[in-house]
């Protein structure tokens, strides 16, 4: 697999940033970054600390995607309002635009039951430093080329990955374990401790962000609910809702225009 050969104002050793012009501030930025724009209630407040899953061989990311689950058919295709980006969504779930303080895109996805499992934000600054590092697991990873293509043809290929950080034993996330999907400029880790997670990629003007924090309340999982959280976020990886999620956050690609416009997200049929 490829690795980003680096960012524009990002340092990959010691230190984890990238910056952009919005008027976001950076402690807004990393709410969304651990808490996925609210899907985790009273999880971490946006200080950037680690998250966990259960070790493997050294914290080692598989190369290999989980195989148990099968992504639903019938898809439709949402389209955001300035036509720069779409991407893919079961057609029992929901894409809405609650609306919001930021510039850029502000898009929410729900399923069926009307959890909310992923958010789509655009035009945000970032900023998060690599102050301490912790035990890592990577489930899931994959290149995504045509973002790379569309618009980070600077900062090497972005990814997509369900990962965590921390080892708390706990049953569900804590401030320092917690385990998140999403698209990352940052090559993978190697050895036994990463830095936290920075689930951000490079998007004209700025940044973005499209993924989710992983929540048994919301996300539906298997298994035992007294079972520590990150046994059952690796359970979560081999679940049929969480390919749909997989398929849609790597569904992700340049819209059909890169100019903005008005008017409202479009979902179409597929």
């Amino acid at each position: 697999m490829r690795k980003p050969a680096g960012l524009s104002g990002t340092a990959l050793d010691g230190k984890v940033r990238a910056t952009a012009g919005t008027a976001a501030g950076t402690a807004l930025v990393l709410v969304l970054l651990l808490t996925s724009c609210g899907l985790v209630p009273g999880q971490p407040d946006g200080s950037g600390a680690p998250t966990t899953a259960p070790p493997t061989t050294s914290g080692a990311a598989p190369s290999a995607s989980p195989t148990e689950g099968t992504p639903s058919s019938g898809w439709k295709t949402f389209t955001t309002t300035d036509g720069a980006l779409s991407f893919d969504y079961p057609a029992g779930w929901t894409v809405k635009d609650p609306g919001g303080a930021l510039g850029g895109e502000f898009v929410d996805v729900l399923n069926a039951g009307g959890n909310p499992l992923a958010g789509l934000r655009t035009n945000i600054v970032t900023g998060a430093e690599c102050v301490g590092k912790s035990p890592y697991q990577v489930y899931d990873t994959e290149p995504m080329v045509a973002l790379a293509e569309g618009g980070g043809a600077d900062g090497g290929v972005p990814r997509y990955v369900f990962e965590s950080r921390g080892d708390d034993p706990d049953a569900v996330a804590t401030k320092s374990t917690i385990a998140a999907y999403g698209i990352t400029m940052i090559p993978e880790e190697s050895g036994d401790l990463a830095c936290p997670m920075f689930h951000l990629f490079l998007w004209p003007p700025s940044g973005a962000f499209f993924g989710g924090t992983y929540n048994p309340e919301n996300n539906a999982t298997p298994g035992d609910a007294a079972l520590p959280y990150l046994e059952k976020a690796k359970l979560y990886a081999s679940t049929p809702e969480y390919q749909d999620i997989r398929k849609m956050i790597t569904s992700l690609r340049p819209g059909p225009s890169s100019t903005a416009s008005a008017g409202t997200g479009t979902p179409s049929g597929k």
